[in-house]
């Protein structure tokens, strides 16, 4: 073999590694430093939940359902009992309507914050992940003081919600909407506006709209490749057609662009806030729904736009407390196909941050 030649290394990046997010191991087929053929490997955290569901009681199971994207639940709540009332055709009390609204939005918040603080220090950017996480604790100060719990925010209810929020929970969500655009500021002033990190993602990972079109991506990630589509918009959900907010949407279609629809999508968010704590009505917060739910026999899809991308779910009933059949389609498990197709031909430290902008949560992609 000549000095000149290259053999193909194979190195294994998961499931125990830094940057993975998760338990997900991807091997890696590289020529020197370049990027020939990535091999997603998935499954190492499958728990069998759809299955679950079909042991449990309707109502027994929306706790299972946050534990899809941990970092989101009430999306994931809010989707399930969503298709439970829909199979039930169960009208939902007004203030309940606007609650989930304002749950879902800070959750969204959330998750985008946890985004821009990892991908921050995948690319080693520690100063600016401490920054988000501080932030993210006044939402999840905000779910405690509702739910009793930080992550796994069982606040969803098939009819309403849990409960009335406290009467501190209102000033302190008008204290962090009143904060947001400082910290954002931050966030780009310290990371994203950061010549280190434009050299490290902008014109990196290339997700073309037609590629993300044609994998049938959703989520921010199409959106930061030019493509318009947000099931919020798309088919309306909820009392979402009420509000007046844009979809971002940017056109680089690169690492560097899947971080800045985060940012515009945060803005957005607060936005939905601010005019459900204006709008919100007083009433309860409950619908009347019998002790043990048995909607009629028959099936139903529902889908939200989850802060990953779509989140659907189908669920067949047979007329009995425990659903026949659940099924769940989770954005990120959808998104991670385009692994192979945008990192060939990059470097292997463009892989961690490409990744990274991919914003993958395992809990959902293994279920």
């Amino acid at each position: 073999m000549s000095l000149e030649s290259t053999e193909e290394l194979i190195l294994n990046m998961g499931p125990q590694h830094p940057s993975m997010h998760g338990v997900f191991r991807m091997v890696v087929h590289l020529e020197g430093e370049v990027v020939t053929k990535i091999i997603p490997k998935v499954g190492y955290l499958h728990r069998g939940i759809e299955k679950l569901a079909e042991s449990r009681t309707y109502q027994q199971f929306i706790p299972y359902t946050d534990r899809l994207d941990y970092l989101a639940s009430p999306h994931n709540n809010l989707a399930y009992v969503q298709t439970v009332e829909k199979l039930m055709q169960l009208e939902i009390p007004e203030r309940a309507e606007y609650l989930r609204v304002i749950y879902a939005e800070l959750a969204r918040i959330a998750s985008h914050l946890v985004f821009i603080a990892s991908a921050a220090l995948d690319i080693a950017g520690w100063t600016a992940w401490g920054y988000a996480f501080r932030d993210r604790e006044r939402i999840l100060d905000l779910f405690e003081m509702t739910a009793g719990s930080r992550l796994t925010v069982n606040i969803m209810r098939i009819g309403g919600v849990s409960s009335e929020p406290p009467a501190e929970f209102w000033p302190a969500l008008k204290s962090f909407l009143d904060d947001l655009p400082e910290m954002l500021e931050e966030y780009y002033g310290i990371y994203l506006g950061n010549e280190i990190a434009m050299g490290r993602m902008k014109n990196i990972g290339i997700l073309s709209k037609e590629l993300a079109e044609n994998l049938c991506m959703t989520g921010p990630v199409i959106r930061a490749s030019g493509v318009d589509y947000d099931v919020r918009k798309a088919e309306p959900y909820g009392i979402y057609d009420r509000f007046d907010f844009d979809v971002p949407v940017l056109y680089g279609c690169d690492s560097y662009d899947r971080n800045m629809i985060r940012l515009e999508e945060i803005k957005e968010s607060a936005k939905i806030i601010r005019q459900a704590i204006r709008d919100i009505p007083e009433g309860p917060v409950m619908a009347k729904v019998p002790k043990l739910i048995k909607p009629p026999a028959g099936e139903a899809y529902h889908r939200v736009e989850n802060p990953k991308g779509e989140l659907g779910f189908y669920i067949v009933s047979d007329g009995t407390p425990k659903p026949y059949r659940v099924r769940i389609r989770t954005g990120t498990f959808i998104n991670l196909q385009s692994l192979n197709e945008i990192a060939v031909g990059t470097k292997i430290q463009d892989v961690v941050a490409i990744f990274a902008t991919l914003d993958a949560v395992l809990g959902e992609v293994d279920k």
